[in-house]
């Protein structure tokens, strides 16, 4: 069976784009597709409207290639489509790939779409934004701004490590949660964390029971205050246990943060403009994704 597809690419993310025109064009041609749209992605746009334009035109599947800001922007412009989203990894975070166990093989990322495997996975909306794997306020987008491409460019995902570093003394925000219908809850945290997936940069494991398509978020609060407190915590995560000191794990499926002063903010490691509220609503089962085993396809072909 023939299916128009389309790639979305992110030009600063990829080694070769030629090289990589030419597998994918070939890798489809011998499965018996036709030719696939390409479009790339720019500053001012960086993937929702050519995704759209891919839809517009036809696309069942689409192919991102690039990093988390890319697959994060084609997913949302697929959001509530029956149209697929396949993730051809090429940045340094990849958090989706990550979380999903989908490669960063660039043949075998394309196979995956041939072969069919379909998953319906919740997504997190924050205002008019989507999110795939993490929304964040506090420390974890510090960490994000304070990280540089160029040192990413180097070593990777090591470099988020060293702009970790230099926020670990910063002050607590006083923060006010409400998840669904509780009643707010009062933290003095360093980080508040809501989560569609448990996997963070290097392949940690902060949440533990997170999955994309159970229908709910995990939302962790971590109230570090000293190094050591730091430390106890990013131990115990690293041995994945199921307690962690300084760190509460809730769920829910609406969750408002509000702060004392403005946050930094981020959507799946991009950081979106400084604010004293970060509220998320969740979608269920809201997005087609490619995956190495066939799910139930409920409606999709």
């Amino acid at each position: 069976m023939t299916v128009p597809s389309a790639v979305v690419v992110n030009p600063s993310k990829v080694f070769d784009p030629v090289e990589l025109r030419q597998t994918v064009s070939a890798l489809l041609a011998g499965a018996g597709w036709p030719a696939p749209m390409w479009f790339e992605t720019t500053r001012e746009d960086p993937g929702r409207g050519q995704t759209r334009q891919a839809v517009e035109a036809g696309a069942q599947v689409v192919f991102a290639c690039g990093g988390d800001g890319t697959v994060r922007s084609c997913a949302g412009a697929l959001v509530g489509t029956e149209v697929a989203l396949a993730v051809l990894p090429s940045g340094t975070g990849n958090l989706l790939a990550v979380n999903l166990g989908l490669t960063h093989d660039l043949v075998a990322g394309v196979e995956i779409a041939l072969q069919g495997g379909l998953r319906r996975i919740d997504v997190g909306v924050v205002g008019d934004e989507c999110f795939t794997v993490m929304a964040g306020m506090g420390f974890d987008a510090e960490m994000l701004a304070a990280t540089s491409e160029a040192t990413k460019a180097r070593i990777g995902w090591l470099a988020y490590v060293l702009g970790a570093l230099r926020h670990l003394g910063d002050r607590p925000m006083r923060v006010s949660i409400r998840i669904d219908d509780h009643p707010p809850m009062r933290r003095r945290a360093r980080t508040v964390l809501i989560g569609n997936v448990g996997r963070l940069k290097g392949g940690l494991r902060l949440l533990l029971d997170a999955e994309p398509d159970d229908g709910t978020f995990d939302i962790a609060v971590l109230t570090p205050r000293t190094l050591g407190h730091w430390a106890s915590l990013a131990w115990a995560v690293a041995r994945r246990r199921r307690r962690v000191p300084r760190m509460e794990v809730f769920q829910g499926r609406s969750v408002q943060v509000t702060s004392n002063r403005p946050q930094s903010r981020e959507l799946d490691g991009d950081l979106i403009e400084p604010g004293r509220t970060l509220r998320a609503e969740l979608r269920p089962k809201a997005l087609w994704l490619c995956v190495p085993e066939p799910d139930v396809a409920e409606g999709a072909s």
